[in-house]
């Protein structure tokens, strides 16, 4: 593939619902482009974007992929990415690099959550976006319907381009209604002819849309509008663009991915609308070492600078990172600053990526896209540049993972091979992480939804031949005391010799305070108790403290006062007295009416009004409380306090409840006492353990 210099280059993230035709509308680029000799399909497995055997099984999109396509003279790079919101990840790397963004509509559904989910990370991304309704050949599309419904959700910068044109029930081409010129399908060209009589009465109020959204880009032309003042095709072309380039106008095409009907037409406009990089949003990032704010405007002529937004670790091809380059030339042998290590990294090959596919090249102007190899410390989000350029660009921000599950392999001795599997796919995708709790002693690994961690089981076996297994991670029960008892423990043991000899009497009550595991105090009088072994029986309930006596839980909020006791000249000692708390530890909090505590969060759950109903009663079974609502733009924001153990897969419930459209945050609030059939539950299911 030869090199494209930054004019010729349209970096672009395919959005849409999961399942809407992203990838199939990739194959129709490709194919129609005379890259591939056959139209690779999702049922068959043998698409270019879709090459991992986890997608070809799941006949999904899992990770963003790179798809470059040469078209009259330019390089059109599709960021093919996930529908799916468990895999969101992947959208926020591609939204990083991206110049536009093509959302995938299937005709024959309409909008979906994820078509609007879609239009959410492409504006929050701030970048150009144009829409594409595919499967126009499909039974009862009604384009009219869908352009009403976008139009009533994304509001007036919907403006179509195309009516489509239908005889007998089959699609055979469309009006440009920008153009005012009827155009039809012979195979995978497009003739121009006459507009149908038929459909004269359809255009004009698409035409309408077009000059209303024109009309807004441009004060002129908006005066010429309310004047009804005829404006020339060419004002219309040159307002379009510009309203297209200033994300005041979203155009709106159609076509058919199957038939490769109307791909020539959406790759040319992509051309004639979509911004190339050095004409999209600058670069923020810092300089120096004093990091001085900078934005950077993606061209040839600078110091050389990437940014990498993707890693991909696979078993048998190694390490691979996909990078833009922001400015200057990149070329094979560069040796660039890594800003996070302030190490030196060799760029020893330099490849465009086509799916699995490896394309060599020798250099990549500013704004392409391509990979290396085998870098020794580069991460995603890593900035790499010229050591007279220290420059760092702006990390991608991921949302954070709420679904937590303990995972376990299924082979003994096994526990290394998982640890490092997962650290490989942590490596890949950055909204899941793994963490080991020392306190449960458990591998606990985060994503964002159940789906994703299936995934990560799939590949675990499939990639890395690790058989695991999941299970909702252990909760982190506290245990505590309700009253005040005053107890002794004595320990005693003669065996020839000197003996082991340690007497306290000690006072145990609530402190008050449950994120103190205790408080020690002693109130000794006449030399009882040395004060030699204060520091013993302290240490006692320090070791105490990390095992409570319903169910083996840390303790927390105990006062613990050391009252009277007896010594013995020689047999005591710092570990007799150590030994004597212990036994008053145990009898002193089985009688002071020991009780288990649950860590209680506070959930915020962003949802449309509709659905609040749903989530209040769903959130009764959880056994939560309401604090509160909140309106938070169009959506409620309601405020609960709910048991964390109702909580590990809850942001997926959620979204299951709401159709993709609510949101969840929580974080651990406190502890509080758990309801007696709660406790009976924790404590069996401990014994049941042991």
């Amino acid at each position: 593939m030869k090199g494209y210099e930054t004019k010729c280059i349209r970096n672009i993230a395919l959005l849409g619902h999961g399942g809407a035709g992203k990838t199939t509308l990739a194959e129709a680029m490709l194919y129609t482009a005379g890259m591939t000799s056959r139209l690779g399909r999702v049922e068959a497995g043998n698409t270019v974007s879709d090459f991992d055997p986890e997608e070809v099984k799941r006949k999904i999109s899992i990770r963003t992929s790179l798809v470059p396509i040469e078209w009259k003279e330019h390089k059109i790079n599709i960021l093919d990415t996930p529908g799916y919101y468990d895999l969101v990840g992947g959208i926020k790397e591609a939204l990083s690099v991206a110049d536009s963004a093509l959302i995938v509509m299937k005709g024959s559904a309409g909008l979906e959550v994820g078509t609007e989910k879609a239009w959410e990370y492409a504006t929050e991304a701030n970048i150009p976006k144009m829409i594409f309704v595919t499967e126009m050949d499909a039974e009862n599309v009604d384009m009219e319907a869908i352009l009403t419904e976008c139009k009533a959700k994304f509001g007036s910068s919907i403006a179509p381009v195309q009516v489509p044109w239908y005889e007998e029930g089959k699609f055979v081409g469309y009006v440009h209604v920008l153009k005012m010129m009827g155009r039809r399908f012979d195979g995978t060209k497009v003739v121009t002819c006459p507009i149908p009589d038929c459909l004269k009465e359809k255009i004009a109020p698409v035409r309408t849309m077009i000059l209303e959204a024109v009309a807004e880009s441009d004060e002129i032309l908006m005066e010429k509008y309310f004047a009804e003042e005829e404006m020339t095709p060419e004002e219309i072309q040159e307002a379009y663009r510009k309203g297209v380039m200033e994300k005041q106008i979203v155009p709106v095409l159609c076509g058919s991915s199957l038939y490769s009907t109307g791909i020539s037409v959406l790759m040319d406009t992509i051309l004639d609308l979509f911004p190339s990089p050095d004409e999209g949003n600058k670069a923020l990032g810092v300089l120096g070492m004093n990091e001085e704010p900078i934005e950077v405007v993606c061209n040839s002529t600078k110091q050389p600078s990437l940014f990498i937004f993707k890693t991909i670790v696979d078993p048998f091809i190694g390490k691979f990172s996909l990078f833009k380059v922001r400015s200057g030339i990149v070329r094979t042998d560069d040796i660039l600053i890594n800003s996070r290590t302030n190490e030196a990294e060799k760029l020893s090959h330099l490849y465009v990526l086509s799916g699995k596919e490896q394309k060599e090249v020798e250099k990549l102007y500013a704004g392409d896209i391509g990979a290396v190899a085998k870098l020794k410390t580069a991460q995603t989000s890593d900035t790499l540049a010229d050591k007279a350029f220290p420059i760092s660009y702006e990390k991608i921000v991921y949302p954070k993972p709420f679904v937590k599950m303990a995972i376990f392999p299924s082979g003994k001795g096994d526990e290394e091979k998982m640890s490092t599997s997962l650290a490989k796919l942590m490596a890949e995708d950055k909204t899941f992480y793994i963490e080991y709790d020392k306190e449960t002693r458990e591998t606990v690994i985060y994503g964002i939804g159940k789906q994703q961690l299936e995934i990560i089981v799939s590949m675990l076996k499939t990639k890395f031949k690790v058989d695991v297994y999941l299970e909702n991670p252990t909760t982190r029960y506290r245990e505590t005391i309700k009253s005040k008892v005053n107890v002794r423990g004595k320990h005693k043991k003669q065996s020839g010799g000197h003996g082991q000899y340690g007497d306290v009497q000690m006072e145990f009550e609530p402190s008050g305070d449950l994120e103190m595991p205790y408080i020690f105090e002693e109130k000794i009088f006449g030399g009882s108790v040395p004060k030699q072994y204060f520091p013993a029986v302290e240490k006692g309930l320090e070791e105490c403290v990390m095992r409570g006596v319903l169910a083996g839980y840390p303790v927390v909020g105990v006062k613990a006062i050391l009252v009277d006791g007896s010594y013995h000249p020689v047999d005591s000692s710092e570990m007799a007295f150590k030994m004597a708390t212990t036994i008053a530890f145990k009898e002193g909090l089985t009688k002071a009416q020991p009780t288990l505590l649950e860590p209680i969060a506070h959930v915020e759950i962003t949802v449309p009004d509709e659905y609040t109903g749903d989530i209040m009663g769903d959130m009764k079974k959880r056994r939560g409380r309401m604090v509160g609502m909140e309106l938070k733009g169009k959506k409620q924001v309601i405020i609960a306090e709910v048991p964390m153990a109702e909580l590990y897969t809850y942001a997926t419930d959620v979204r299951s409840m709401t159709q993709g459209k609510g949101d969840v945050d929580y974080y651990f609030e406190r502890y509080e006492e758990a309801p007696i059939d709660v406790q009976q539950k924790v404590i069996a299911a401990r014994k049941d353990m042991a």
